[in-house]
């Protein structure tokens, strides 16, 4: 068998997370470039869509399946995944920065002395070398930082979610399942889940929506939310915003989207505002359109925009709004 590039391919309730397929796009290419086999690894218990993950270039999913596993057991799950990486021996481990990811892969990296690059927002390999580049920002996103792990494998990182987009799918491709039965003697879970609480804060999930209205400081007071708030109603986005209107209590948390907050990769990105700080612009700086609303031409904002509007937010979004309300009517 050569040599193999892995993904975790987190599951929750019984569905494979899209993290999953945004690895998998990414970790295609890694595959590509180390000329490796890309491996996907689903731990969970009828888990029913794993196979989809071939479509995006997964050529073989090691498969652990179990009731124990059903709900992310992490001394489980440890155990299962620090077994298949010993008796497999990939190149190189890639997970999400997610909840689960932050907690599962330092324990597995540790228990396989290794390193591990967390929150990484690039990924490139070193062409003489051969060895993952892990690049992630560093200080509040002021600088980026490239790591290796030369001495030890397998190269373990943990990816920011949407930090890559989702390749297009290939429905022809087909990977080969290799179910692993998991061994539960030698592991005793510490921990007990009691319930799940859902996130309802919000109409539409922010990591997930097509679309995201942000508003930042310019709003100038948090009674102004309601222009944005307007304006995301119509289009069916999701309310975000940057960092100030967080610290300054205007704005609950989950709505952050920045080096400190969320990373989005909408279709469209609506900054209203906001003006556009490098942690901030590493939260959504990868959406495809960009429209930027801010009365300083000078900006940063409009570095990274598609398209940018040059004046008073204040007369301009609600304008925008009762257009779109037209539209729609």
């Amino acid at each position: 068998m050569g040599s193999e590039v892995w993904i975790f391919a987190e599951q929750q309730d019984g569905s494979t997370k899209s993290l999953a397929y945004e690895l998998a796009s990414e970790g295609r290419s890694i595959a590509d470039q180390l000329q490796a086999e890309l491996c996907a690894v689903c731990l969970g218990h009828n888990v029913e869509d794993t196979a989809q993950l071939a479509f995006y270039g997964v050529d073989r999913l090691y498969v652990v399946d179990d009731p124990s596993l059903a709900n992310n057991d992490e001394d489980h799950y440890v155990s299962a995944l620090v077994d298949l990486v010993r008796h497999h021996n990939p190149e190189v481990l890639l997970a999400g920065a997610t909840s689960l990811g932050r907690s599962l892969i330092p324990r597995v990296a540790a228990r396989l002395e290794t390193g591990v690059a967390a929150n990484c927002t690039g990924l490139d390999v070193d062409p003489e070398a051969k060895l993952l580049m892990q690049t992630r920002p560093m200080y509040g996103g002021s600088l980026m930082g490239t790591f290796v792990c030369p001495e030890r494998k397998p190269q373990v990182a943990t990816v920011r979610p949407h930090a890559f987009r989702r390749g297009q799918p290939d429905e022809a491709r087909q990977a080969h399942i290799v179910r692993v039965d998991l061994d539960k003697e030698p592991v005793s879970s510490r921990t007990k889940l009691i319930d799940v609480i859902r996130d309802v804060s919000s109409k539409v999930k922010l990591e997930e929506a097509d679309a995201v209205v942000c508003g930042g400081r310019g709003l100038g007071a948090p009674e102004n939310f309601h222009i944005v708030e307007n304006l995301a109603e119509v289009l069916g986005a999701a309310l975000g915003c940057s960092r100030p209107p967080v610290d300054d209590g205007w704005v609950p948390y989950s709505h952050q989207v920045g080096q400190t907050g969320k990373t989005v990769t909408p279709k469209l990105y609506i900054a209203c505002g906001v003006s556009g700080a490098p942690q901030h612009l590493t939260g959504m700086q990868t959406a495809e359109i960009i429209v930027a609303i801010n009365d300083d031409p000078k900006a940063p904002i409009f570095d990274v925009a598609t398209y940018g509007l040059v004046g008073d937010l204040f007369k301009i979004v609600p304008l925008l709004t009762a257009k779109l309300k037209e539209a729609n009517s």
